[in-house]
């Protein structure tokens, strides 16, 4: 894998709320326009994938589905228990060495998400002096001499990814 998009799932209900567990969260409808914003937003900037792996809970998944559906890319998704939240960022990056996708996308939780890019960019888990927010995407380009590194390409905020040529 030569690059890796790294997106954070989009807003959701709030932790606590009655009758639904955690794992169980979905998106909020304002989490669902939000995204739909963003996943277009990626579009216009023209991110080129060959898959998209996702967490399985369904914040996650909802949100890898609305991406896959503005790239066309429906038929690239899949879904990798290393994803879940409470995951380890480590386990991650040792899942990514198997990975044969030249250009792939993550779809997960914070704070695992922020530790994963964190090491991938910086070697430390805990040297960003920030956190990813709800909707926000990093690329990374896989550094030739160290497998396990990454440059970082860009990173985008969601508010940025929204932005309408009339804002």
């Amino acid at each position: 894998m030569d690059e890796l998009t790294i997106l954070r799932h989009g807003i959701t209900v709030e932790h606590g709320t009655p009758g639904i567990p955690d794992d169980d969260r979905p998106l909020t409808p304002k989490g669902e326009k939000r995204m739909r914003e963003i996943a277009a937003g990626l579009a216009e900037i023209g991110l080129e994938l060959d898959k998209i792996v996702t967490s399985p809970l369904p914040r996650a998944r909802r949100t890898a589905e609305i991406v896959a559906e503005a790239l066309d890319l429906e038929d690239r998704l899949e879904t990798a228990d290393v994803l879940r939240a409470g995951g380890a960022a480590q386990s991650v990056v040792d899942w990514l060495r198997d990975r044969r996708d030249a250009r792939l996308m993550i779809v997960g939780h914070n704070p695992m998400l922020d530790e994963l890019l964190s090491l991938l960019v910086l070697g430390d888990p805990h040297a960003l002096p920030f956190s990813l927010k709800k909707g926000a995407a990093a690329a990374l380009r896989r550094w030739t001499e160290n497998p396990d590194r990454f440059d970082l390409a860009w990173l985008a905020p969601p508010r940025l990814l929204r932005r309408k040529e009339d804002d």
